[in-house]
Protein backbone atom coordinates (compact mmCIF):
# COMPACT_ATOMS: atom_id res chain seq x y z
CA UNK A 1 0.00 0.00 0.00
CA UNK A 2 2.99 2.26 0.96
CA UNK A 3 4.41 1.74 -2.31
CA UNK A 4 0.99 2.82 -4.10
CA UNK A 5 0.56 6.05 -2.43
CA UNK A 6 4.41 6.78 -3.22
CA UNK A 7 3.77 5.94 -6.85
CA UNK A 8 0.21 8.66 -6.66
CA UNK A 9 2.28 11.11 -4.21
CA UNK A 10 5.33 11.04 -7.08
CA UNK A 11 2.80 11.37 -10.20
CA UNK A 12 1.15 14.26 -8.62
CA UNK A 13 3.97 16.18 -7.99
CA UNK A 14 4.81 15.32 -11.54
CA UNK A 15 1.37 16.89 -12.80
CA UNK A 16 2.28 20.17 -10.77
CA UNK A 17 5.40 20.55 -12.34
CA UNK A 18 4.09 19.85 -15.68
CA UNK A 19 1.19 22.60 -15.14
CA UNK A 20 3.37 24.91 -13.81
CA UNK A 21 5.85 24.72 -16.67
CA UNK A 22 3.19 25.37 -19.13
CA UNK A 23 1.71 28.00 -17.32
CA UNK A 24 5.52 29.67 -17.52
CA UNK A 25 5.65 28.81 -20.60
CA UNK A 26 2.44 31.16 -21.55
CA UNK A 27 3.62 33.89 -19.57
CA UNK A 28 1.92 33.22 -16.34
CA UNK A 29 3.62 34.11 -12.85
CA UNK A 30 5.18 31.34 -11.18
CA UNK A 31 4.53 31.20 -7.20
CA UNK A 32 6.06 28.68 -4.88
CA UNK A 33 4.51 27.57 -1.73
CA UNK A 34 5.64 29.31 1.05
CA UNK A 35 5.63 25.95 3.65
CA UNK A 36 7.39 23.09 0.67
CA UNK A 37 8.45 25.24 -1.84
CA UNK A 38 6.20 23.71 -4.78
CA UNK A 39 4.87 25.36 -7.67
CA UNK A 40 1.01 26.20 -6.83
CA UNK A 41 -1.43 26.22 -9.27
CA UNK A 42 -4.39 27.84 -7.85
CA UNK A 43 -5.49 28.89 -4.29
CA UNK A 44 -4.01 26.12 -2.57
CA UNK A 45 -0.39 23.83 -2.64
CA UNK A 46 -1.45 20.53 -3.90
CA UNK A 47 1.73 18.84 -2.51
CA UNK A 48 0.91 20.27 1.57
CA UNK A 49 -2.36 22.05 1.01
CA UNK A 50 -0.98 25.53 2.26
CA UNK A 51 -3.29 28.17 0.95
CA UNK A 52 -1.44 30.67 -1.40
CA UNK A 53 -3.30 33.62 0.26
CA UNK A 54 -1.52 34.46 4.05
CA UNK A 55 -4.53 37.17 5.30
CA UNK A 56 -1.77 39.44 6.08
CA UNK A 57 -3.53 43.04 5.81
CA UNK A 58 -3.97 46.18 6.82
CA UNK A 59 -6.02 47.50 9.79
CA UNK A 60 -7.81 49.78 6.61
CA UNK A 61 -8.01 46.78 3.97
CA UNK A 62 -9.63 44.33 6.68
CA UNK A 63 -12.20 47.57 7.42
CA UNK A 64 -12.53 48.06 3.61
CA UNK A 65 -13.44 44.42 3.22
CA UNK A 66 -15.85 44.06 5.61
CA UNK A 67 -18.06 47.22 4.55
CA UNK A 68 -17.79 45.85 1.42
CA UNK A 69 -18.67 42.57 1.88
CA UNK A 70 -21.72 43.71 4.13
CA UNK A 71 -23.11 46.48 1.70
CA UNK A 72 -23.14 43.82 -1.25
CA UNK A 73 -25.96 42.79 -1.87
CA UNK A 74 -25.14 38.81 -2.47
CA UNK A 75 -22.99 38.50 0.49
CA UNK A 76 -22.97 35.93 2.80
CA UNK A 77 -25.17 38.34 5.95
CA UNK A 78 -27.54 39.39 3.86
CA UNK A 79 -28.64 36.35 2.32
CA UNK A 80 -29.10 34.51 5.23
CA UNK A 81 -30.56 37.33 6.64
CA UNK A 82 -33.08 37.43 3.94
CA UNK A 83 -33.67 34.10 4.25
CA UNK A 84 -34.35 34.00 8.25
CA UNK A 85 -36.65 36.85 7.70
CA UNK A 86 -38.57 35.86 4.22
CA UNK A 87 -37.96 32.29 3.41
CA UNK A 88 -38.72 29.92 7.08
CA UNK A 89 -37.55 27.30 6.96
CA UNK A 90 -34.81 27.65 4.36
CA UNK A 91 -32.23 28.13 6.62
CA UNK A 92 -32.65 24.45 8.10
CA UNK A 93 -33.49 22.87 4.73
CA UNK A 94 -30.18 24.34 3.51
CA UNK A 95 -28.39 22.55 6.39
CA UNK A 96 -29.84 18.99 5.95
CA UNK A 97 -29.57 19.51 1.84
CA UNK A 98 -26.02 20.27 2.05
CA UNK A 99 -26.21 24.19 0.59
CA UNK A 100 -24.05 25.46 3.92
CA UNK A 101 -21.99 27.82 2.35
CA UNK A 102 -24.70 30.38 0.96
CA UNK A 103 -25.52 30.80 4.78
CA UNK A 104 -24.08 31.88 8.22
CA UNK A 105 -23.85 29.02 10.51
CA UNK A 106 -26.65 28.64 12.23
CA UNK A 107 -24.92 28.62 15.90
CA UNK A 108 -22.84 31.50 14.92
CA UNK A 109 -25.99 33.24 13.48
CA UNK A 110 -28.08 32.50 17.14
CA UNK A 111 -25.10 33.91 18.90
CA UNK A 112 -24.34 36.93 16.63
CA UNK A 113 -28.62 37.73 17.02
CA UNK A 114 -28.69 37.40 21.06
CA UNK A 115 -25.88 39.48 21.15
CA UNK A 116 -26.97 42.21 19.26
CA UNK A 117 -30.26 41.97 20.59
CA UNK A 118 -28.60 42.63 24.52
CA UNK A 119 -26.68 45.07 23.06
CA UNK A 120 -29.25 46.91 22.04
CA UNK A 121 -30.96 47.04 25.04
CA UNK A 122 -28.21 48.09 26.84
CA UNK A 123 -27.39 50.75 24.75
CA UNK A 124 -30.65 52.51 24.33
CA UNK A 125 -31.54 52.12 28.47
CA UNK A 126 -34.70 49.84 27.99
CA UNK A 127 -35.55 47.23 29.99
CA UNK A 128 -37.37 44.08 28.87
CA UNK A 129 -39.98 44.31 31.60
CA UNK A 130 -41.10 46.86 34.22
CA UNK A 131 -43.44 46.18 37.10
CA UNK A 132 -44.59 49.20 38.80
CA UNK A 133 -45.96 48.22 42.15
CA UNK A 134 -50.10 49.45 42.32
CA UNK A 135 -51.32 49.08 45.98
CA UNK A 136 -55.53 48.49 46.00
CA UNK A 137 -57.32 49.56 49.28
CA UNK A 138 -59.45 46.99 51.03
CA UNK A 139 -62.28 47.14 52.84
CA UNK A 140 -61.41 46.84 56.32
CA UNK A 141 -64.97 45.62 58.92
CA UNK A 142 -64.75 44.80 62.80
CA UNK A 143 -66.89 42.02 64.68
CA UNK A 144 -68.28 42.66 67.83
CA UNK A 145 -64.94 42.54 69.98
CA UNK A 146 -63.06 44.91 67.62
CA UNK A 147 -61.06 42.23 65.36
CA UNK A 148 -60.63 43.99 61.83
CA UNK A 149 -61.18 41.44 59.03
CA UNK A 150 -60.67 42.18 55.12
CA UNK A 151 -62.60 39.72 52.46
CA UNK A 152 -60.50 37.57 51.00
CA UNK A 153 -59.84 38.53 47.03
CA UNK A 154 -58.94 35.02 45.99
CA UNK A 155 -62.42 33.72 47.30
CA UNK A 156 -64.81 33.06 44.63
CA UNK A 157 -68.67 31.69 45.07
CA UNK A 158 -69.20 30.67 41.79
CA UNK A 159 -65.90 28.91 41.84
CA UNK A 160 -65.37 25.12 43.79
CA UNK A 161 -61.75 25.25 44.16
CA UNK A 162 -61.79 28.62 45.08
CA UNK A 163 -64.85 27.80 47.61
CA UNK A 164 -62.66 26.23 50.37
CA UNK A 165 -60.80 29.49 50.72
CA UNK A 166 -61.53 31.91 53.57
CA UNK A 167 -64.10 34.27 52.91
CA UNK A 168 -62.66 36.69 55.16
CA UNK A 169 -58.82 37.34 56.75
CA UNK A 170 -58.13 38.78 60.03
CA UNK A 171 -55.38 41.63 60.24
CA UNK A 172 -53.06 42.22 61.95
CA UNK A 173 -53.85 44.66 64.99
CA UNK A 174 -50.36 46.54 65.08
CA UNK A 175 -49.74 46.72 61.08
CA UNK A 176 -53.16 47.95 61.09
CA UNK A 177 -53.04 50.85 63.34
CA UNK A 178 -49.11 51.76 61.54
CA UNK A 179 -51.58 52.50 58.18
CA UNK A 180 -54.24 54.40 60.72
CA UNK A 181 -57.55 51.60 59.70
CA UNK A 182 -56.45 50.96 56.45
CA UNK A 183 -55.45 47.76 54.29
CA UNK A 184 -54.26 47.28 50.93
CA UNK A 185 -54.00 44.30 48.16
CA UNK A 186 -50.79 45.02 45.95
CA UNK A 187 -50.57 43.92 42.39
CA UNK A 188 -48.17 45.21 39.37
CA UNK A 189 -48.53 46.40 36.03
CA UNK A 190 -45.76 45.41 33.34
CA UNK A 191 -44.70 46.99 30.86
CA UNK A 192 -42.52 45.78 28.23
CA UNK A 193 -39.26 47.28 26.37
CA UNK A 194 -39.85 50.86 28.31
CA UNK A 195 -36.81 53.37 29.23
CA UNK A 196 -35.73 52.13 32.78
CA UNK A 197 -36.86 54.96 35.19
CA UNK A 198 -40.28 55.90 33.17
CA UNK A 199 -42.80 54.44 35.49
CA UNK A 200 -42.70 54.34 39.14
CA UNK A 201 -44.69 53.28 41.92
CA UNK A 202 -46.83 55.97 42.87
CA UNK A 203 -47.92 54.71 46.63
CA UNK A 204 -49.70 56.56 49.64
CA UNK A 205 -48.36 57.24 52.72
CA UNK A 206 -50.30 54.51 54.41
CA UNK A 207 -49.91 51.96 51.40
CA UNK A 208 -45.76 52.55 51.94
CA UNK A 209 -46.34 52.32 55.49
CA UNK A 210 -47.96 48.73 55.22
CA UNK A 211 -45.41 47.60 52.73
CA UNK A 212 -42.55 48.33 54.74
CA UNK A 213 -44.49 47.06 58.29
CA UNK A 214 -42.06 44.37 59.86
CA UNK A 215 -45.07 42.09 60.43
CA UNK A 216 -46.54 40.90 57.13
CA UNK A 217 -49.07 37.56 58.75
CA UNK A 218 -52.06 37.43 58.84
CA UNK A 219 -54.08 35.87 61.39
CA UNK A 220 -57.49 33.02 61.62
CA UNK A 221 -59.64 33.91 58.97
CA UNK A 222 -63.22 34.87 60.87
CA UNK A 223 -64.82 31.49 61.45
CA UNK A 224 -62.45 29.37 59.21
CA UNK A 225 -58.96 27.52 59.91
CA UNK A 226 -55.71 30.00 60.00
CA UNK A 227 -54.95 30.53 56.09
CA UNK A 228 -51.04 31.62 57.29
CA UNK A 229 -49.33 31.47 60.91
CA UNK A 230 -48.72 34.13 62.54
CA UNK A 231 -45.41 36.21 61.78
CA UNK A 232 -42.48 34.56 64.33
CA UNK A 233 -39.70 36.68 65.72
CA UNK A 234 -36.53 35.83 65.35
CA UNK A 235 -35.86 32.28 63.97
CA UNK A 236 -39.12 32.08 63.39
CA UNK A 237 -41.05 29.47 60.65
CA UNK A 238 -40.19 28.80 57.36
CA UNK A 239 -43.75 30.13 55.94
CA UNK A 240 -43.17 33.53 58.05
CA UNK A 241 -39.95 33.52 56.24
CA UNK A 242 -41.30 32.53 52.96
CA UNK A 243 -43.72 35.79 53.45
CA UNK A 244 -41.53 38.39 54.13
CA UNK A 245 -39.25 37.59 50.99
CA UNK A 246 -42.87 37.86 49.04
CA UNK A 247 -43.37 41.43 50.75
CA UNK A 248 -39.53 42.17 50.40
CA UNK A 249 -39.87 41.55 46.74
CA UNK A 250 -43.10 43.95 46.86
CA UNK A 251 -40.63 46.67 48.49
CA UNK A 252 -38.10 46.32 45.68
CA UNK A 253 -40.33 46.86 42.78
CA UNK A 254 -41.69 50.11 44.80
CA UNK A 255 -38.03 51.16 45.01
CA UNK A 256 -37.34 49.82 41.70
CA UNK A 257 -39.83 48.68 39.40
CA UNK A 258 -37.10 47.25 36.70
CA UNK A 259 -35.49 45.35 39.70
CA UNK A 260 -36.17 42.40 37.92
CA UNK A 261 -35.20 43.03 34.64
CA UNK A 262 -31.20 43.07 35.52
CA UNK A 263 -31.72 39.39 36.73
CA UNK A 264 -33.93 38.09 33.40
CA UNK A 265 -31.77 39.82 31.60
CA UNK A 266 -29.09 37.69 32.42
CA UNK A 267 -30.50 34.40 32.53
CA UNK A 268 -33.09 35.06 29.89
CA UNK A 269 -29.90 33.85 26.97
CA UNK A 270 -28.96 30.80 29.32
CA UNK A 271 -32.64 29.36 30.06
CA UNK A 272 -33.25 29.99 26.27
CA UNK A 273 -29.98 28.20 25.03
CA UNK A 274 -30.59 25.02 27.79
CA UNK A 275 -34.05 24.43 25.90
CA UNK A 276 -32.96 24.67 22.45
CA UNK A 277 -32.33 20.92 22.86
CA UNK A 278 -35.57 20.57 24.40
CA UNK A 279 -37.65 22.01 21.51
CA UNK A 280 -34.92 19.98 19.05
CA UNK A 281 -35.89 16.50 21.46
CA UNK A 282 -39.72 17.52 21.13
CA UNK A 283 -39.88 17.82 17.51
CA UNK A 284 -37.74 14.36 16.91
CA UNK A 285 -40.52 12.72 19.02
CA UNK A 286 -43.46 13.99 16.97
CA UNK A 287 -41.40 13.22 13.24
CA UNK A 288 -40.53 9.94 14.93
CA UNK A 289 -41.84 8.07 11.90
CA UNK A 290 -39.26 10.19 9.85
CA UNK A 291 -36.29 9.43 11.96
CA UNK A 292 -34.59 8.45 8.89
CA UNK A 293 -34.52 11.21 6.68
CA UNK A 294 -33.97 13.50 9.78
CA UNK A 295 -31.20 13.27 12.22
CA UNK A 296 -31.71 15.04 15.67
CA UNK A 297 -28.80 17.74 14.36
CA UNK A 298 -31.72 18.73 11.70
CA UNK A 299 -33.81 19.10 14.50
CA UNK A 300 -31.38 21.19 16.49
CA UNK A 301 -31.05 23.02 13.60
CA UNK A 302 -34.69 23.92 12.73
CA UNK A 303 -34.86 24.91 16.56
CA UNK A 304 -31.60 27.20 16.24
CA UNK A 305 -33.56 29.28 13.46
CA UNK A 306 -36.64 30.09 15.26
CA UNK A 307 -34.95 30.92 18.37
CA UNK A 308 -32.95 33.36 16.53
CA UNK A 309 -35.83 34.54 14.66
CA UNK A 310 -37.38 34.90 17.97
CA UNK A 311 -34.46 37.59 19.22
CA UNK A 312 -35.02 39.15 15.63
CA UNK A 313 -38.65 39.72 16.21
CA UNK A 314 -38.18 41.11 19.97
CA UNK A 315 -35.73 43.49 17.96
CA UNK A 316 -38.47 44.88 15.87
CA UNK A 317 -40.51 44.74 19.24
CA UNK A 318 -38.45 47.08 20.78
CA UNK A 319 -38.95 49.72 18.15
CA UNK A 320 -42.54 48.60 18.57
CA UNK A 321 -42.76 49.57 21.91
CA UNK A 322 -41.89 53.07 21.32
CA UNK A 323 -45.03 53.65 19.13
CA UNK A 324 -47.49 51.16 19.82
CA UNK A 325 -49.01 49.78 23.41
CA UNK A 326 -47.05 47.04 25.15
CA UNK A 327 -50.03 44.49 25.33
CA UNK A 328 -50.26 45.48 21.67
CA UNK A 329 -46.90 44.39 20.58
CA UNK A 330 -46.57 41.38 22.40
CA UNK A 331 -49.67 40.17 20.27
CA UNK A 332 -47.73 41.22 17.24
CA UNK A 333 -44.66 38.92 19.08
CA UNK A 334 -47.01 35.68 19.52
CA UNK A 335 -48.38 36.08 16.21
CA UNK A 336 -45.14 36.74 14.11
CA UNK A 337 -43.91 33.75 16.11
CA UNK A 338 -46.54 31.33 15.19
CA UNK A 339 -46.80 32.18 11.54
CA UNK A 340 -43.28 31.80 11.43
CA UNK A 341 -43.13 28.78 13.14
CA UNK A 342 -45.91 27.24 11.28
CA UNK A 343 -44.74 27.60 7.67
CA UNK A 344 -41.41 26.13 8.82
CA UNK A 345 -42.26 23.62 9.89
CA UNK A 346 -44.49 22.87 6.83
CA UNK A 347 -41.60 23.83 4.73
CA UNK A 348 -38.64 21.57 6.43
CA UNK A 349 -41.09 18.68 6.80
CA UNK A 350 -43.01 18.63 3.98
CA UNK A 351 -46.12 16.81 5.32
CA UNK A 352 -49.55 18.14 4.64
CA UNK A 353 -51.56 20.83 6.31
CA UNK A 354 -53.35 18.98 8.67
CA UNK A 355 -50.82 17.44 9.95
CA UNK A 356 -48.69 20.38 10.00
CA UNK A 357 -51.34 22.01 11.96
CA UNK A 358 -51.84 19.17 14.65
CA UNK A 359 -47.91 19.19 15.27
CA UNK A 360 -47.41 22.96 15.58
CA UNK A 361 -50.06 23.23 17.81
CA UNK A 362 -49.71 20.57 19.98
CA UNK A 363 -45.73 20.96 20.38
CA UNK A 364 -45.99 24.91 20.55
CA UNK A 365 -48.62 23.89 23.86
CA UNK A 366 -46.06 21.50 25.61
CA UNK A 367 -42.90 23.41 24.47
CA UNK A 368 -44.45 26.65 26.04
CA UNK A 369 -46.71 25.32 29.30
CA UNK A 370 -44.34 22.61 30.40
CA UNK A 371 -40.71 24.08 29.46
CA UNK A 372 -40.17 27.80 28.52
CA UNK A 373 -43.21 29.56 31.11
CA UNK A 374 -42.21 27.26 33.99
CA UNK A 375 -38.12 28.18 33.25
CA UNK A 376 -39.00 31.75 32.77
CA UNK A 377 -41.20 31.69 35.94
CA UNK A 378 -38.81 29.77 37.85
CA UNK A 379 -36.14 32.50 37.35
CA UNK A 380 -38.77 35.45 38.02
CA UNK A 381 -40.32 33.79 41.59
CA UNK A 382 -36.26 33.60 42.52
CA UNK A 383 -35.75 36.83 41.50
CA UNK A 384 -38.70 38.01 43.19
CA UNK A 385 -37.85 36.52 46.19
CA UNK A 386 -34.50 38.01 46.21
CA UNK A 387 -32.78 34.69 45.37
CA UNK A 388 -31.18 36.34 42.38
CA UNK A 389 -31.10 40.38 43.74
CA UNK A 390 -28.88 39.88 46.23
Amino acid sequence: MSDIEAILETGGIAAVEVAASALAKSGGPQIKCANCGSPIIGPYCAICGQPHEVHRRSVWTLIHDFVADLASFDSRILRTARALLLQPGELACAFREGRTQRYVPALRLYFFVTLIFFLLLGATGLAIFQLELVATPMKVTYDAKGNAYFTNPAYDPNDPAAQTLPRTIKLDKTRLAATHGQHFAYDTRVHFFAPIGRYQAHLSPAARAQLNHPDFSFDAPAGGKPSAKPAAKKGGDEESGIQNDIFGGFRRLAADPAALNGPMTTWLPRVLFLLLPLYALLLAAFYVRQRKNFYFVDHLIFSLTIHTFTFVVLMIAVGLAQLLPGESVGWIVLLAIGVYIFFSMKRFYDQDWFWTSAKFATVSFIYVCFFLLPALGGVLIVSFLGGLLG
